[in-house]
């Protein structure tokens, strides 16, 4: 069975409260439950922190157990190198998410420390990011 871990960091505990406007209203966990019935044939599990060195933490733990990474670093995205050399570090792909478009939002937003690091980027399609990203990481694996 295929493992694919969910790493979100910080404020994303809010999602379905922080912004609706930009991350919708519903939870992330009521969100999970529903990709654990989609993906039925995948074991997903997810972990949030707003402390970026525990990102790192969970990116070094699950880079070599499982077979791929969703990783949602928020605001971290545009600041970490740690999390970028995290990523480097380890056998897992990982897939870069943002539910919103980062694009379209201020500039500061515009700039990835992760896109060198990560497989491929997805973002702007609200929580359904998280399916897009899932499947590639099955599609990429049944090709291995």
């Amino acid at each position: 069975m295929l493992k694919i871990a969910i790493i979100n960091g910080p404020n994303l505990n809010l999602v379905g409260v922080r912004e609706p406007s930009i991350y919708g209203c519903v939870g992330f966990e009521d969100y999970f439950n529903s990709l654990v019935k989609k993906f039925d044939g995948v074991e997903l599990c997810f972990v949030q922190s707003n402390i970026e060195g525990e990102i790192v933490d969970y990116i070094q733990r699950f880079g070599f157990e499982v077979n791929g990474i969703v990783l949602n670093a928020a605001a971290y995205t545009h600041t970490s190198i740690a999390i970028a050399d995290a990523v480097k570090a380890i056998t897992a792909p990982v897939v870069e998410v943002h539910i919103s478009n980062v694009y379209k939002r201020e500039e500061q937003r515009h700039c990835s420390m992760l896109h060198g690091a990560v497989v491929g980027v997805i973002g702007g399609f609200g929580l359904f990011s998280y399916d897009l990203a899932i499947s590639a990481i099955v599609d990429m694996a049944s090709k291995k």
